[in-house]
């Protein structure tokens, strides 16, 4: 795993530890929750979501020097950045999932 296929797999653990710290800073009862992890959770998921679109352009930019011949990059590293930009949107594609499951599941909680 190179680095950035590495920074993805950071990124997603710190979602796993904000959420779980999220799970501990709710209180019952009408006291205000402050919503300072708003940001820092769509910062997380925009740089996320960056480093995605990096891999896919990245995967993009080799096939093609391959499909032209260039002897600098081989298939190889074209395959491997492929499925590395792959899994990485599949991640993606997951979260995107999991999000959407709990907005469903909040919105039919009964007030």
């Amino acid at each position: 795993m190179d680095i950035k296929g590495a920074g993805l797999y950071q990124e997603m653990q710190a979602f796993a530890r904000q959420a779980r710290s999220l799970s501990g800073d709710v209180q019952t009862g009408p006291a205000q929750v402050e919503n300072t992890s708003q940001s820092d959770f769509s910062q997380l998921f925009k740089q996320a979501l960056n480093t995605v679109n990096g891999l896919q352009k990245n995967s993009s930019e080799l096939a093609t020097a391959v499909e032209l011949g260039d002897p600098k990059v081989s298939l190889a590293q074209a395959m491997i950045a492929g499925q590395k930009a792959s899994i990485a949107f599949e991640a993606t594609v997951q979260v995107r999932n999991k999000l959407v499951e709990a907005y469903k599941e909040v919105m039919a909680m009964p007030v």
